[in-house]
């Protein structure tokens, strides 16, 4: 019912799973100039599109709160966080064509960190109950045997992205947003940057919010897990593993 009277985000953060997108959430909205969506993980580009614009909108701050902040500070931001968002071509394509100026954020873990970080929250959760090398192994041979249908969009969304090490595959996931956005348009953060030097990530992402360094308070990290290490010999395997797809990457960005 409050939909016409709210605001649109102007920016997305896109992805990765296990990458520090929650903590970048808490801290994109410490800035005077940025009000936060209701939550993180909204995911209206993807499951609740059918719930329509309306719904999209409740989430956001009211056309009020904008103005307050403008009169005040002079801009105003905010902001949709769906680390889902990433691999899902069509979320691409409809963010394109109803937010073509959109900024677009990224951050990129070191895939082996995030492949295992991705496993263990499995496992606390109990959804799993392999070891890590096992779940390596599967997820191998799964990629390696279904090559030939990654021309279906719907089997890259709903099966092949499941696969906990296919999620590492970002240059093959950017791509799009490559194509649907100017090169401008795109930040990619290292999340390893964003947990050791986050004033500093931060004030490059305000730059290209186009919005004054501000010093956050609360550096908390959020939804942070402690396990024990990866075995060395697990680690060499995927190093190998994620050479190619690495160096896609690079050319990439």
């Amino acid at each position: 019912l409050s939909s016409s009277s709210r605001v649109l985000p102007e920016c997305f953060v896109i992805g990765v799973v296990r990458s520090g997108t929650t903590s970048l959430y808490h801290y994109l909205g410490q800035h005077p100039c940025i009000a936060s969506s209701a939550y993180d993980e909204l995911g209206y580009f993807d499951d609740n599109f059918h719930l329509g614009i309306n719904w999209y909108k409740s989430l956001f701050p009211t056309k009020s709160t904008k103005n307050k902040i403008i009169k005040k500070y002079g801009k105003f931001l905010t902001y949709d966080v769906t680390p889902f968002y990433i691999y899902n071509p069509l979320v691409a394509r409809r963010i394109s064509e109803s937010f073509p100026n959109a900024k677009i954020i990224s951050n990129l873990r070191n895939p082996i960190d995030r492949a295992y970080s991705n496993y263990n929250d499995t496992l606390e959760m109990g959804d799993i109950k392999i070891p890590f090398e096992e779940v390596v192994q599967i997820a191998m041979d799964e990629i390696d045997k279904n090559k030939s249908k990654l021309n279906d969009e719907a089997y890259i969304v709903d099966t092949f992205y499941e696969n906990v090490l296919a999620r590492g595959f970002y240059a093959d996931q950017l791509k799009i947003w490559f194509e649907k956005f100017q090169k401008k348009q795109l930040l990619i953060i290292p999340s390893e940057d964003l947990a050791q030097k986050t004033d500093e990530i931060l004030s490059k992402v305000f730059e290209f919010l186009d919005l004054p360094y501000f010093k956050i308070k609360d550096f908390t990290k959020h939804n942070k897990r402690e396990y024990l290490p990866m075995k060395n010999e697990t680690r060499e395997l995927l190093i190998e593993f994620y050479q190619p797809y690495n160096e896609k990457l690079y050319s990439l960005i």
